[in-house]
């Protein structure tokens, strides 16, 4: 048995681990053992949409993965190419015969990681309940037998529905800059901003195993060669999409790329300029307050929600979201998919700027004088496993009267330690699920408040349970 055999366990957006620390094929095949049984017994001859990312040996044992799904009496369809995990959950989404996908991808890691995600028969997240029974039915060891595969295209009708979702003509021709990041996302962003009319410079397009040595994430540094060839192109922006499409960040015609604390409320109101438009936008309570202050702005009602996807998907599935939004940037508008896609984010972006007189940065700028301007940063302390669930426990007892010498005049246990102040400020603290680490955030009108809030809730969480 593989030494790392009892150490499979589903983060907030599935299991992924290094290639030389448990992601091995054996792994991967013992876990789509356990997938295949469980999808069987409540559905046989269901079918499984498989789809990978680029990055090495993804192809390999995704073609494994669904060979063992096959062998469990489902119908295996794997995409003939790497692809985005959206388009992938949107087939499935739209096929009556689905139960469920598996995406081979650890997402926006290092090339040292690989992944295993799986989605719903809607194409949202599965709950944490059958995750739990998939956890603890992964065997020692897989089977031997292998099924028959389907080899499908997942991208052709997942295209036509972005397009479909958008303003014909598009509005004003854009010059645009795509950056799939060597993923899955390559040609996919592109084409559909083409097909509307719009002039492309797509860079790091080719699937690179290693990335080309930066990390799939639409953050800086590594968003830094869109932000430069936008300028170069003077193009009127960037996108900049994860490995695996899901995710993924803008960049300003001067080359900035957007914070999430910006880019979430931009698709908010590129979302509620098209009517008629549902009335609620949900945020983790990690999300900075500028998503409320939009929602409220535009006569939407605000809905918080613990961190992890799937309680987002809850309120989802009670009706009325136009938008969810993680405080990473993952953004879900349920009306084209229930759960995660950068792709369509970004073209939505994209027709509210294109159907503008403004430039990308003059919004943004009128943005933040109706909304205001905070300052949001996270930080993780990492403690030993003892400290880690010490603190779980003491965590919901703690109520602390002042932090960096503010009075708190809100205190929130719904996920972790929430303190809110009077001028806007806030600061949470929680554990993570699978690691001992327990991760701060803090957002404020001003740097130096968030720092002083961050530090010292990460100077107390160091040193032990009692907050000061």
């Amino acid at each position: 048995m593989d030494k790392h055999a009892d150490m499979i366990r589903f983060g907030n957006d599935g299991w992924k681990a290094r290639y030389d620390d448990g992601f091995t094929p054996e792994n991967a095949a013992r876990l789509a053992d356990a997938l295949g049984c469980l999808w069987a017994d409540e559905s046989d001859g269901a079918t499984v949409y498989v789809g990978y990312d680029t990055r090495i040996h993804s192809a390999e044992i995704a073609r494994d993965v669904a060979g063992v799904l096959s062998s469990n009496g489902l119908r295996a369809k794997l995409s003939y190419a790497a692809c985005p995990l959206p388009a992938l959950a949107w087939s499935c989404a739209h096929d009556d015969a689905a139960v469920g996908t598996v995406m081979v991808t650890a997402s926006e890691l290092s090339c040292e990681y690989g992944g295993i995600v799986v989605r719903g028969s809607d194409g949202g997240p599965c709950n944490r309940g059958f995750l739990d029974d998939i956890e603890q039915m992964v065997p020692s060891s897989a089977h031997e037998a292998r099924g028959d595969i389907e080899l499908c295209d997942v991208v052709e009708s997942y295209v036509g529905d972005l397009l479909a979702s958008v303003r014909h003509p598009f509005g004003r021709p854009l010059k645009v800059v795509v950056d799939p990041m060597y993923g899955s996302a390559a040609g996919v962003m592109s084409r559909a901003l083409r097909e509307l009319g719009c002039e492309v410079i797509e860079i790091h397009a080719l699937g690179l195993g290693d990335f080309g040595g930066i990390h799939p994430s639409p953050t800086d540094p590594w968003a830094d060669e869109c932000e430069q060839t936008v300028v170069a192109e003077k193009a009127d922006l960037g996108i900049v999409l994860d490995c695996d499409g899901d995710r993924a960040g803008i960049v300003d015609e001067r080359g900035r790329l957007l914070a999430v604390r910006e880019l979430v409320p931009l698709v908010v109101e590129a979302l509620a300029a098209k009517a008629p438009v549902q009335n609620r936008v949900v945020a983790t309570l990690t999300s900075s307050a500028l998503i409320e202050r939009q929602a409220e702005r535009l006569g939407l009602n605000y809905t918080p929600a613990s961190v992890g996807f799937s309680y987002i998907y809850s309120e989802i599935e009670e009706g009325d979201v136009l938008l969810g939004a993680e405080e990473y940037g993952g953004i879900c508008v349920p009306s084209h998919l229930k759960e995660r896609d950068g792709i369509y984010a970004c073209l939505r972006v994209a027709e509210y700027l294109a159907s503008s007189d403004s430039k990308l940065s003059e919004i943004i700028n009128l943005q933040e004088e109706v909304l205001g301007k905070t300052f949001w940063s996270r930080r993780d302390v990492r403690l030993d496993p003892a400290s880690a669930q010490v603190f779980r426990t003491v965590l919901p007892g703690l109520n602390p009267p002042s932090v960096a010498g503010r009075e708190p005049v809100d205190v929130s246990h719904a996920d972790g330690l929430r303190l809110s102040f009077p001028d806007g400020s806030w600061v949470l603290a929680r554990p993570a699920r699978t690691d001992p680490v327990v991760r701060v955030y803090a957002e404020a009108p001003d740097a130096a408040a968030r720092d002083a809030l961050i530090g010292a809730v990460c100077d107390s969480v160091a040193a032990g349970p009692a907050l000061p």
